[in-house]
């Protein structure tokens, strides 16, 4: 056993998970409690009247080919929040331990956190210094009940990538004490190569990944956790065991070969050139004060008259995200880049 499972909560260490139905497909299955009928209108493969696969091998081995991993490193959950809740409950013990953010960021890790009984450290981004990292401030906080930091890079509601070496270098600092887990929703929009690279040298380092967002299949939920194998084990123990549904299975497993992948790639080419032209369009605007430099699908706009703005975008049929009960980001929204036709009705919706 590793500092892993010492820092982990040591009821889950000791936890026998539930066993769940043999999964063995070359034979009739009278074992699980199952209907012997599909459901009329049922057209998926392996029948919806049988569950399906505990962490289906052959999507786990997709995915792990895909992000450039090995298997024993990938678990599969429902979209990247499952990730998060499931390492708020192996690692913190409520009312004991802690987890570390920089607001401004994704909100789920805090709501993991406060539903799991966990305090919440937040050291916040240098927003003068393009929503950086406050390295030795985030070092200082963490204190033996810090056993998880999260990191969005890039960053959401800010849109920019924060610094590798610094991520590596907090990373290399917590070891045998955190675990540094970052989160790589929007990794694909950007002209950056994955943290995960780094997973095999470095066992405190967890990434998640999505297909919510550059796949577009946000209504899939599908997202994975690339750690070390340790970790995995550990979360397989709680994860509900037919997580990943039988319709989800069989169409990522559809939607990852290489004619869906090279639509993929085009699409992120799309979307880059889209979010030049349109954070070219509103700089030029006279009602907006600021707009950060994003590495994301979205850009993050101060303006002078933020409700006016929300109430005109939705008078063109959209909606635009306020933000602003976020700390560091001022009189901001936050706006998806959409179709050029959608772009062009936002802007003008904004002049």
């Amino acid at each position: 056993m590793s500092w892993i499972s010492e820092i982990a909560r040591p009821d889950i260490v000791a936890l026998k998970p539930y066993e769940h139905a043999s999964w063995e497909p070359p034979l009739e299955r009278l074992h699980a409690n199952e209907l012997p009928w599909r459901a009329v209108g049922d057209s998926t493969d392996a029948g919806l009247n049988r569950y399906p696969e505990p962490q289906p091998r052959e999507l786990v081995s997709r995915l792990a080919a895909l992000y450039g991993a090995e298997p024993s490193q990938v678990l599969v959950g429902r979209g990247s929040d499952e990730a998060i809740d499931l390492l708020a409950r192996c690692f913190c013990r409520a009312g004991q331990d802690a987890v570390l953010i920089c607001p401004p960021t994704f909100g789920m890790y805090a709501v993991a956190a406060r539903i799991q009984g966990a305090e919440v450290v937040s050291v916040p981004l240098r927003v003068e210094a393009g929503f950086s990292l406050d390295e030795d401030e985030i070092l200082r906080q963490c204190t033996p009940n810090v056993k998880l930091v999260f990191l969005c890079s890039p960053n959401n509601p800010t849109g920019n990538l924060l610094d590798e070496q610094t991520i590596l270098r907090i990373a290399a600092r917590l070891e045998g004490r955190a675990l540094v887990v970052v989160d790589e929703a929007y990794v694909e929009f950007a002209a950056a190569d994955s943290l995960i690279k780094h997973v095999g040298r470095l066992p405190q380092l967890a990434v998640m990944r999505t297909l919510s967002k550059s796949h577009g299949l946000a209504g899939a939920r599908c997202g994975t956790l690339i750690a070390n194998p340790e970790i995995i084990a550990l979360l397989r123990k709680v994860i509900p065991p037919y997580a990943i549904t039988q319709m989800t299975v069989e169409a990522v497993l559809k939607l990852l070969e290489a004619p869906q992948l090279a639509v993929m790639h085009s699409r992120i080419t799309a979307i880059r050139s889209e979010r030049e032209r349109v954070s070219q369009a509103l700089q030029s605007l006279p009602g907006v004060k600021r707009l950060w430099r994003s590495d994301a699908n979205f850009v993050l706009v101060e303006l002078a008259d933020p409700e006016a703005a929300i109430r005109n975008a939705r008078a063109a049929n959209l909606l635009i995200r306020d933000v602003r009960a976020q700390a560091g980001v001022g009189r901001t929204v936050r706006i998806s880049i959409g179709t050029p036709e959608q772009n062009d009705r936002l802007l003008e919706s904004l002049r």
